[in-house]
């Protein structure tokens, strides 16, 4: 089964990517607005219990981290995809690392980059006009992390929860 581990930001950052999501993102439909921690990989359920005991100890060993979104970024020319653009902060990367450590699998398709994929699959054109129109918005948004969770994907490629945890301590 494929798993994956995410922030979901707040309702206000979800509503804001929403009213681009609905329009620019085929995935819209399949998972809610989300800061990607750990890229999807494959467990079957007895790794994905090890995981998740080893999960419980990075969450209770990460304090909560401010999410800080500014602006608009671009993966062009790789891929046409536009996202909001979420400050690297310290304490971010650093959870981010150590999910791929120790137990859980190392493969990485990416540098790592924190965003809200707000628009993806777009023809070349349809991604330039609407990242012209985004870098000219600012966004002032800074709010507080507190929990992130793991999720695992439906046969109809939606994703759900299979677990959160909580920042600082337990679940």
């Amino acid at each position: 089964m494929k798993y994956g581990i995410v922030i979901f930001p707040s309702k206000e950052v979800q509503d804001i990517a929403n009213s681009y999501r609905k329009r620019y993102d085929p995935n819209y439909s399949l998972i809610p607005p989300h800061v990607t921690l750990k890229e999807k990989f494959d467990a079957d359920d007895e790794i994905i219990e090890e995981l998740a005991t080893e999960l419980r100890k990075v969450a209770k060993e990460t304090k909560p981290f401010p999410l800080i979104i500014k602006k608009a970024g671009s993966f062009y020319p790789v891929t046409n995809t536009v996202y909001l653009k979420v400050e690297p902060v310290e304490e971010l990367l650093k959870l981010n690392e150590k999910l791929y450590e120790g137990k859980f699998p190392k493969e990485r398709s990416f540098a790592y980059v924190p965003h809200v994929t707000i628009g993806q699959e777009l023809s070349t054109d349809e991604h330039s006009d609407v990242f012209g129109v985004l870098q000219m918005n600012k966004f002032d948004i800074e709010e507080t992390i507190d929990r992130f969770q793991l999720l695992y994907q439906l046969e109809n490629g939606s994703w759900t929860v299979y677990e959160t945890f909580k920042l600082g301590g337990d679940r």
